[in-house]
C-alpha cells in the first residue's frame, strides 16, 4: 500500500520503519473493540505515506503513473510478482463484494483505496463537500465490512 502511494521503494521502506516505531510507541492506545490490529497498523502506514507524498509535493496520480512505468521497465523478481499477485487477488475479492455499496459510496471507496486519492482530492475530483466525502466513506466502509464478513472474507 505504501509503495503504491509514494512510488519510491526507499521512501516506502522508511515509511514502513516509521510505522513500526509509531505502532510500538502507541501500542497502548490500540483499542481492540474498534477493529483489527492489522487494520490499525495499515491505516497508520497509509496516513504516513499520504503525508509524505504531500510534503514532497508529489501528486499521488503522478507517483502511481511513474511507478507503473518503472514496473514495466524493470524485470520483476519472484517476491514482487508474488506481492503483486496477492494484492491483485485481494483487490478483486474486495471489488466483488462492492456491489453492496451505493454508486456514490462505491465511487468514493474506489478513488480512495484503489486509486490512492486523499479525501480532499476526491472532494475536488467529484466536486462534493469534504463532509459528504467523509460520510460516504464511513457509511461505505461499514457496509463493505458487513458484506466482506457475509462473504466469509477476512477484513
Amino acid at each position: 500500500v505504501v509503495l503504491r502511494i509514494v512510488a519510491d521503494r526507499a521512501v516506502a521502506e522508511e515509511i514502513v520503519q516509521e510505522t513500526f516505531w509509531r505502532v510500538w510507541d502507541k501500542a497502548s492506545s490500540f483499542d481492540t473493540s474498534r477493529g483489527k490490529f492489522s487494520t490499525w497498523m495499515f491505516s497508520i502506514a497509509r496516513r504516513l505515506a499520504i503525508f509524505t507524498t504531500r510534503r514532497q509535493k508529489i501528486r499521488p496520480q503522478a507517483a502511481r503513473r511513474e511507478a507503473g512505468e518503472a514496473r514495466m521497465l524493470r524485470q520483476p523478481d519472484d517476491a514482487s510478482v508474488a506481492e503483486t499477485a496477492v494484492l491483485h487477488i485481494e483487490q478483486e475479492r474486495v471489488r466483488s463484494v462492492m456491489t453492496a455499496l451505493s454508486p456514490e459510496q462505491f465511487e468514493v471507496i474506489e478513488l480512495a483505496y484503489f486509486k490512492g486519492l486523499t479525501r480532499q482530492e476526491i472532494a475536488r475530483t467529484i466536486d462534493k463537500p469534504l463532509g459528504t466525502i467523509h460520510t460516504r466513506a464511513r457509511l461505505g466502509l461499514n457496509k463493505l465490512r458487513t458484506a466482506l464478513e457475509a462473504a466469509g472474507l477476512e477484513i
